[in-house]
């Protein structure tokens, strides 16, 4: 299969809306829209390219640039390998000078135009935050329990995983979910029996043996789905199953499970590579370690007790 090396630029205006193109109809995929950019020639750099392709399409000199991920996809003519990358200062109004047609949108609006398919994972990328708070599986109608969610909801933690072993009341739920949306909080469900019908949630949250279970997506698109992996192999399932993204564990040591030998660093980052949607690295994480996460790509960390 051919592959095609290319960039694309972000670039956002003063209200943070993001800037997308619509493909014209004598290109491959036309009609679709997508972030400006184009193939890399022989002997570019990635950077060069970009600066190069975004003078191009849009007439504007770029200042600062830095890499915000990588993705591989699959068409059924060829491989594209793509950087995306954060235009963080530029030049000159951007304008369609090769006949395009571009806007402004903002991200929650994204999801409404007609994407090329490497924009899916994007718009998540942008969208979750970088910490995953996971709650405690037990003594959920406890005073410390919700004491402890109340407190990272105050902290301004904007993506809740609500875990439990046992079946929880619809009521239990129901409050938790009223109480998220007050805040702008998105709360995925990781309970016994999904039904994927729950209505007082964001989404769910699969454990591994869960997504081994099933053929395809078990959810609308516009439900978040996330998934528990452990390894590359794993976390590749979950991605062609539909996951919106994946959390991958052990990343390092930890005491409520010190017989389980963490996959480390350089294996997490391998998983980060090979995946195009969001990465949250768990196992041994606290706040010291986002930074390494986010420089190696990961979307962030996940933990119960990390932060």
């Amino acid at each position: 299969m051919k592959t095609i090396k290319a960039v694309v630029g972000v670039l956002r205006n003063n209200t943070q809306q993001i800037l997308i193109a619509k493909r014209q109809d004598h290109q491959f995929m036309g009609g679709f829209w997508e972030l400006p950019g184009g193939k890399i020639d022989p002997g570019e750099s990635n950077e060069e390219a970009v600066i190069r392709e975004l003078k191009e399409e849009l007439s504007i000199g770029v200042v600062e640039l830095s890499l915000h991920q990588t993705m591989v996809y699959d068409y059924p003519e060829h491989r594209v390998e793509l950087s995306i990358y954060n235009i963080i200062q530029y030049q000159q109004t951007p304008k369609g000078i090769e006949g395009q047609e571009i806007t402004w949108s903002d991200i929650d609006d994204l999801s409404n135009f007609n994407l090329l398919p490497t924009m899916k994972a994007f718009i998540n990328s942008i969208t979750l935050p970088n910490k995953y708070w996971i709650t405690p599986s037990s003594n959920h109608e406890g005073d410390e329990w919700m004491t402890k969610f109340n407190e990272k909801i105050s902290q301004g933690i904007s993506l809740i995983q609500l875990r439990s072993k046992a079946k929880l009341e619809v009521e239990f739920i129901k409050e938790l979910h009223n109480k998220c949306q007050q805040h702008n909080v998105k709360l995925l469900l990781n309970t016994v029996d999904k039904t994927f019908d729950e209505t007082y949630c964001d989404g769910w949250h699969l454990t591994t043996s869960e997504m081994l279970n099933l053929e395809s997506r078990p959810c609308a698109d516009d439900k978040l789905l996330g998934v528990s992996t452990h390894n590359l192999d794993e976390a590749l399932s979950a991605q062609k199953l539909g996951a919106d993204f994946v959390v991958i564990s052990p990343v390092q040591a930890t005491q409520t499970h010190p017989d389980t030998v963490p996959i480390g660093w350089e294996a997490a980052q391998e998983v980060v590579n090979k995946l195009n949607i969001p990465v949250y690295f768990l196992g041994g994480m606290t706040l010291d370690d986002l930074d390494k996460a986010l420089e190696i790509g990961a979307q962030g960390i996940a933990g119960v007790s990390a932060f």
